[in-house]
């Protein structure tokens, strides 16, 4: 079996580019870095370094597996994490896997709440859209996009709680001449150079898209970024529109103005999966409790 420990030594000797660097950089001996290397050569039956000169280089299949140990030694670390949960006891860490403007809005509320509940709680936050769990622990809450009309996610081992259906809105600059109307077709914005925040096309994104299908146009980006925040700045600078949740602009940069989407409207569902966990039955109900709360204060504003 692999030693984990010796994959992270070939990881550190390559980034280091020789074993003397990588010994000063972990502060163990050159001889003790080149006993794991060697130890890692026979458990492997590869050829990891070569003499050049007076020194050493790696091979090719060195460098392959340090590539292919790296989410190995993510999904490691994370089970490290878990057997260290367990020895503290359970219900040490809360681990909360949400889009953005949630972690933004609602997980303030939820970590004082869980918190109170039980003061020695360590809660880790994660976004999830796009989705890639490498090096996380699994989330015991897991806040997610649904199209509003679409067939319902259920997740094994986990109960699914409705949170609200939310519309999204145009964002625009106050001098756009759609800004004086009290709402917008989506089809009006057809001809608009548009701000797409969703370059991995997650499901937020993937909502805008078959709503603008259903209006008859294929946007046309003038940018794409992988965050809400960052495209808002854009719009305000004159590049284009950008479509958007509600709970993504509570708070607008000055200059713009957000407009309910019509003709069709677009939405989205909001929902949370908690892990069917009897033991922490009461702590994750507390924070269904308040991330339904937030849902209602942003349905309300």
């Amino acid at each position: 079996m692999l030693n984990p420990r010796r994959l992270e030594i070939l990881r550190a000797v390559l980034a280091a580019g020789s074993i003397n660097q990588a010994a000063r950089n972990l502060s163990y001996s050159p001889a003790t870095i080149s006993q794991h290397m060697s130890a890692l050569a026979r458990e492997t039956g590869l050829v990891l370094f070569e003499k050049q000169g007076r020194g050493i280089v790696a091979t090719d299949d060195a460098r392959h597996l340090a590539d292919q140990a790296q989410a190995l030694l993510a999904d490691f670390g994370r089970l490290e994490r878990v057997v260290a949960d367990l020895r503290g006891g359970q219900g040490q860490h809360l681990a909360v896997a949400c889009f953005a403007s949630a972690a933004e809005q609602w997980m303030p509320a939820v970590v004082r709440a869980v918190r109170a509940l039980q003061p020695n709680l360590t809660v880790e936050i994660s976004l999830n859209e796009p989705v890639d769990g490498r090096g996380r622990r699994l989330p015991d809450l897991d806040v997610r996009t649904e199209p509003a009309g679409g067939t319902e996610v259920h997740l094994d081992g986990y109960a699914r709680h409705e949170l609200t259906v939310e519309g999204f809105v145009a964002v625009l600059p106050e001098a756009h001449p759609l800004a004086a109307e009290p709402e917008v077709s989506l089809g009006d914005l057809a001809g608009e150079p548009w701000i797409d925040y969703d370059i991995y096309d997650s499901p937020i994104g993937q909502i805008v898209l078959s709503a603008c299908n259903a209006a008859g146009f294929i946007p046309r980006f003038a940018a794409r970024l992988d965050d809400h925040r960052a495209a808002l700045r854009l719009v305000a600078a004159g590049i284009g529109v950008t479509v958007l949740p509600r709970l993504a602009v509570t708070r607008l940069p000055d200059g713009l103005v957000a407009r309910p989407v019509v003709r069709p409207a677009v939405a989205r569902r909001i929902v949370v999966h908690a892990r069917r966990d009897p033991r922490r039955a009461a702590l994750l109900g507390h924070a269904v409790a308040r991330l339904r709360a937030g849902a209602r204060e942003t349905d309300a504003a």
